[in-house]
């Protein structure tokens, strides 16, 4: 008898979770995946959803690209600090720990309520390892981050940017404040790109909302956080290390949407930043 499937009873936001579940599912069936998730592939095949709303959408690749990106800044970052402490921000049902865990780090995830039950019935904690039921809002989470050894690494992904603006400001405060010389992954959403995501070919049939406009990274600079930017990127201009895994496609092409079509990324970087000393 096949097991029964797991029901999703996701708020507005969190199902958006699902988007980057089905792009790294989709595309570890690949020959030459950007990367291979096969935690995924069999998430995607025990959830009763109908993942094939978002079939042949172009932002599947994106969120892809961007998840490759941010891994890119976390795996350097055990490397300089092995024993350090990922903090995963909006975990959803990311994988991040199965792709990168180096069996010495310590790996926090947190997320709303919702989002974290059913995170849950797919990943148990462990030593090493512990899920937070929390906004990113709610101060709490951060005694359990302290519990767990500096330096901190914050992989905060496809999160702020449904948030309001004084809500961003208040996460990245709470970081600032309680973990000092800590880095910070996050991405932004220009102006254009909040005004016209009604056409946006995903999230226009989807109730979730962008709610922080900001054409300017540097920007946080006026919040009071003393932040230093140590790299801002588009999905279409991966950096070396992970440029030399890419398929040989995406290694041509890139370049070219980039030069041609550069409205297409310019509205939605991702950055790397670090709060404080």
């Amino acid at each position: 008898m096949a097991s029964k499937k797991v029901r999703v009873e996701l708020g507005d936001v969190q199902e958006t979770l699902l988007i980057p579940l089905y792009g790294r599912a989709v595309e570890s069936t690949k020959r030459r995946p950007i990367l291979r998730d096969p935690k995924a592939v069999s998430m995607v095949r025990a959830i009763d959803y109908d993942f094939g709303r978002f079939a042949g959408k172009r932002s599947l690749v994106g969120s892809v690209l961007r998840t490759a990106l941010f891994d890119v800044w976390v795996r350097r970052f055990l490397e300089d600090h092995p024993t350090g402490t990922v903090v995963e921000v909006g975990a959803g049902l990311n994988t991040r720990y199965e792709r990168l865990d180096n069996g010495m780090a310590h790996w926090v995830e947190i997320d709303l309520p919702d989002s974290m039950a059913l995170r849950r019935r797919f990943f148990e904690d462990g030593d090493r390892r512990e899920m937070v039921a929390a906004s990113v809002l709610d101060p709490s989470w951060a005694e359990v981050v302290r519990s767990r050894p500096g330096p901190y690494f914050f992989a905060v992904e496809a999160v702020l940017i449904y948030l309001a603006r004084d809500q961003v400001r208040e996460a990245l405060g709470l970081v600032a404040g309680n973990f000092p010389g800590a880095r910070v992954a996050f991405e932004t959403a220009a102006r254009r790109m909040v005004d016209t995501q009604d056409q946006h070919d995903v999230l226009a049939d989807m109730a979730a909302t962008l709610r922080w406009a900001c054409d300017d990274v540097r920007e946080l600079s006026e919040w009071d956080l003393d932040v230093q930017v140590l790299d801002s990127r588009t999905i279409a201009e991966p950096p070396p290390d992970l440029r030399r895994q890419l398929p040989w496609g995406y290694r041509v092409l890139l370049p070219v949407l980039r030069r041609t079509r550069p409205e297409r990324f310019d509205a939605y970087p991702c950055h790397l930043v670090q709060l404080g000393r």
